[in-house]
């Protein structure tokens, strides 16, 4: 069973906080679901004064550390997000933010109407989500007498959602992975 789904969008657009709704949704369900993060602009994830982060600091190109209940990797490299999905193969489902090139099922966060854009320029497209205050709702309810979505190249047919149907979300989502 294919079990990446990615959520792509432009920057502030509602990705991380679409993810953590349907995490919980997914727990809620007795489901294992793995979250992988892109992060172009760079990141800290060691806290300062940890022993971890002093050994980071002083040149280790790797650390990790594990306990009964968490266990943490930090390498010194940029991870393929292949070799992560591989990592996380035994999760129920992988949901995946960013990556926007990668080759798995998106669903697009459509923050504002300029971001539309964004859907000329990916692939793999299964679905997209509007924020209610994007203005995209109203922009495709005017212009949805013309039989095919505004929003989409000629002849692509997407489901579609606001970003505050969870429920309806995640349904599709495991009905998506189901059938692959």
């Amino acid at each position: 069973m294919k079990q990446v789904i990615q959520i792509c969008g432009y920057k502030n657009s509602g990705k991380t906080t679409l993810i953590a709704g349907l995490v919980t949704i997914f727990k809620g369900m007795g489901l294992q679901t793995a979250v992988i993060k892109h992060d172009v602009h760079g990141f800290e994830g060691d806290v300062e004064a940890t022993d971890t982060y002093k050994l980071r600091k002083a040149g280790a190109t790797a650390t990790a550390i594990t306990s009964p209940w968490r266990t943490a990797v930090v390498e010194e490299r940029e991870t393929p997000l292949a070799e992560l999905v591989e990592q996380f193969h035994s999760y129920d489902l992988i949901l995946v933010e960013g990556f926007k090139q990668a080759d798995y099922p998106k669903l697009v966060m459509l923050h504002q109407p300029e971001d539309v854009e964004l859907i000329t320029q990916l692939s793999g497209i299964v679905a997209l989500i509007c924020r209610r205050d994007a203005g995209i709702e109203a922009l495709r309810e005017s212009e949805s007498s013309l039989g095919s979505d505004p929003l989409l190249p000629e002849g692509v047919e997407v489901a579609s959602f606001s970003a505050d149907e969870l429920e309806q979300i995640a349904d599709f989502i495991l009905k998506h992975v189901k059938a692959q």
